[in-house]
């Protein structure tokens, strides 16, 4: 059988291709509109499916290179950071605060869930562990990487089912996150603030709904120069940190200059233009998440799919619940509450950018929410990893587990 590599600027022509196909799919299906599907996990996921069959008959065995996914990823949360001014920051600090603690009980949950369903099958409970956070909350990093570490204690393929589970949680936060946001927005009549409202209108022009983008070749240039910025100070922070053994991923890290990049130039009273970042922003994501989804092996899925199966429909049906029952009380019940759930659940089963994916998908049918495209990045992109690491060191002490 033939094997290809895909990289450059052919997995590029592939991912805007896997877009355009979703966007053609989602315009003629009604429910995935309704749904709030974004049409990047449409594509992708029908182009994983393709590339799974042709390898599954022989046909061709393509591989991905990823290095422009990662870079894309490194972008993205850069952005975040770039708009992320401290008037912001403070606005939702109490939201912020409620976010994160109700994410450390999910946690705690998501891994008791995991390893009972692990114990139950016949399993090791460590496997419940990369069925819970490691590899849901954690995303597929974290399942890589304390992969290798189960393997040096003895435990193996746990990696490769954390890999699994991390790529279904991927799917299920984005299938079902947009859907579940809608469904609050709907059943409680909410609508979006005023505020909000009227910085989208600002944005999007006149009432024809005609986007005026007011962003010029200087505004585009300079924007890059920023997040090239935030790319080479991040990467320098991350070697110097990993010289005493502090390892933050690289997008966090990038985050967090682009947060002082935009302080300061506020501070500085130079202009930064918004709408230029959000665009870059936006492509970013929508292009990372088609390479993350069209990029999936399927086959190697095949040795553990009762455990795979069984771990993310009690994960999903749990996330469900807590979205609903705890996250948007929690959150004020609000609007901006339900905007949160749909990125929660993205969150919790899958990676901030299917949250963020999540929240897009929805706004763009019913209105903005600038509280939760604040909140819920800053806590995916840097306090649940945090939170995560010490759910997984106190589990990992339990009697169960020696």
């Amino acid at each position: 059988m033939p094997t290809y590599e895909i990289a450059g600027r052919q997995i590029l022509i592939l991912a805007i291709l896997v877009l355009y196909v979703g966007t053609f799919i989602s315009r003629h299906f009604p429910f995935l509109r309704r749904n709030n599907i974004p049409e990047s996990v449409t594509g992708g996921l029908i182009c994983s499916v393709l590339i799974t069959a042709l390898a599954g008959y022989e046909v061709v065995d393509l591989n991905f290179n990823l290095d422009l996914r990662n870079i894309l990823l490194l972008i993205f949360f850069s952005t975040i950071g770039l708009n992320a001014k401290l008037k912001f920051l403070l606005r939702g600090g109490l939201a912020l605060l409620a976010l994160t603690i109700s994410c450390g009980v999910f946690l705690i949950f998501q891994n008791g869930i995991g390893v009972a369903v692990a114990k139950s099958l016949g399993y090791n409970p460590v496997f419940g562990l990369f069925g819970g956070s490691i590899a849901l909350a954690g995303g597929h990093g974290t399942a890589v990487a304390w992969g290798d570490i189960m393997a040096g204690t003895g435990v193996e393929g746990v990696a490769e089912f954390g890999i699994a589970c991390a790529t279904f949680g991927l799917i299920v936060g984005g299938l079902f996150g947009g859907p579940l946001a809608g469904l609050l927005i709907k059943r409680h009549n909410l609508q979006p603030s005023e505020a909000d409202l009227e910085e989208a209108e600002a944005i999007q022009g006149d009432s024809t709904g005609v986007p005026h983008h007011r962003v010029t070749v200087d505004d585009i240039i300079f924007t890059i120069f920023c997040l090239a910025i935030c790319l080479g100070f991040g990467d320098a922070v991350n070697r110097y940190l990993f010289e005493y053994n502090i390892r933050l991923p690289g997008f966090l890290t990038a985050m967090l200059v682009g947060v002082i990049l935009t302080n300061l130039a506020d501070t500085c009273k130079i202009e930064l233009n918004h709408e230029g970042i959000d665009l870059i922003g936006g492509v970013c994501l929508q292009l990372f998440l088609a390479m993350s989804l069209m990029s999936m092996d399927l086959l190697s899925l095949a040795d553990s799919f009762l455990l795979l199966g069984t771990t993310m429909v009690f994960q999903a049906v749990f996330a469900m619940l807590f979205g609903f029952l705890v996250v948007f009380r929690l959150m004020g019940s609000d609007y901006d509450a339900a905007m949160i759930v749909g990125g929660f659940f993205g969150l919790g089963l899958g990676a901030t950018p299917v949250a963020i994916a999540n929240i897009d998908a929805v706004a763009k049918k019913h209105g903005p929410s600038v509280r939760a495209l604040l909140i819920v990045p800053l806590v995916g992109a840097f306090f649940i990893d945090i939170v995560n690491a010490v759910t997984i060191q106190i589990f990992l002490k339990l009697p169960i587990f020696h």
